[in-house]
């Protein structure tokens, strides 16, 4: 029988994982990953690397090291996190040879505690950028109304971008048109259109987990038949949105000058209710030209028992939109349930980064050599 991630892969979906650590390179995993598992690219966010550097001690020799050198936190912060990346792009990089550039692709977030401010955004990505210094690189900036020029004027200097935390199909319209934007400034300015990429992270399964829960609380038999329907139907207008946005004269200028189009990627692909088929935000959002980013479990799921059609989008628009029909039919605000998620997911980030800068405060001044 086929692997099903080799169908996943051969259906025109990029494995990426969803998680990177000192402990994942240090122990060949993440190789391990790309050779057995199909990976061919890697995000984090400011979660996974608290995760990471409070729950390993694999970081020690290097934060004894900045202890000495008496770095600030975030300048410490930064020399972490950044050394992870860098080993991340070079394991990946016979992956961004052998596409030319398509995948290979590992992602790093700008501090999540400016996503609100546009010219901060901009010299942090910039900053990234200089850090990590590899081709295959995605500086991660998030989808807020304030990220969007920063997306436009990072690309305009050659900067590959990960748009991240989109939820809404509105803000997702918006992000294409900054990418856009930003390729049509970066033409002008004179770059190789071919050498930018960006990629545009859609978030899955906490769409299901606000709507179910406002479903629960209408408590009626309409209500629980909607359960469970919300992400995979928002995603899948989203590819929606994709394609026509890159079938457009607009775009055709672009492409024929070397431009690639921004891939959507799906985030947040770990089921959160166990009443769920593990593996349903992959099998059900299978289409030419996308990413998939998993955390282990997940992708280690899909390999175990994972069913993978050829294509799980197309043909469903129509069924897709009643759902979110339906949905305010029952009182559901979609606009409102997607601003949740977007405040609830820059907090979030906020909060683990918070988390991890005073655990390294305090680890760098009790660090023998401090």
């Amino acid at each position: 029988m086929t692997d099903p991630l080799t169908t996943l892969t051969h259906a025109g979906v990029s494995i990426w994982l969803d998680d990177l650590s000192r402990e994942r390179l240090t122990s060949g995993s993440l190789e391990r990953l790309v050779h057995d598992r199909h990976v061919v690219g890697v995000t984090t966010n400011p979660t996974i690397f608290a995760k990471a550097i409070t729950g390993s001690d694999t970081y020690t020799d290097q934060l004894q090291q900045l202890a000495q050198r008496r770095l600030d936190v975030d300048t410490a912060l930064r020399a972490l996190t950044t050394y992870d990346v860098r080993w991340a792009c070079d394991v990946l990089r016979p992956a961004f040879d052998a596409t030319d550039g398509v995948d290979g692709r590992v992602s790093i977030e700008v501090d999540p505690r400016i996503a609100h401010d546009t010219d901060r955004t901009i010299a942090e990505a910039k900053a990234l950028w200089w850090l990590v210094d590899r081709p295959n690189l995605f500086v991660k900036i998030p989808a807020a109304k304030q990220g969007l020029p920063a997306i436009s004027a990072c690309l305009a200097e050659g900067i590959s971008i990960n748009v991240t935390l989109i939820f809404a199909l509105g803000r997702y319209t918006d992000v294409i048109d900054a990418f856009l934007t930003g390729l049509e400034r970066a033409q002008a300015n004179g770059h190789d259109l071919a050498t930018i990429a960006s990629v545009a992270s859609f978030f899955v399964s906490r769409v299901d987990t606000e709507v179910d829960q406002r479903l629960d609380e209408l408590g009626t038999e309409r209500a629980a038949a909607l359960r469970g329907k919300a992400a995979i139907a928002n995603a899948r207008l989203a590819y929606h949105r994709y394609e026509k946005a890159f079938a457009t004269d607009r775009w055709d200028v672009l492409h024929r000058a070397g431009a690639r189009p921004q891939r959507p990627l799906w985030a947040s692909t770990g089921v959160k209710d166990p009443a769920y088929n593990d593996t349903r935000y992959v099998a059900d959002l299978v289409a030419p030209g996308v990413v998939n980013t998993m955390p282990e479990n997940t992708l280690n799921a899909v390999a175990d028992h994972g069913h993978m059609p050829p294509d799980s989008i197309h043909g469903t628009y129509d069924r897709s939109q009643r759902v979110l029909d339906d949905l305010a039919g029952l009182g559901i605000d979609y606009e409102d349930v997607v601003q949740v998620l977007e405040d609830e997911g820059v907090a979030t980030f906020d909060a683990s980064w918070d988390r991890l800068s005073t655990q390294l405060a305090r680890t760098l001044t009790t660090t023998p050599g401090a």
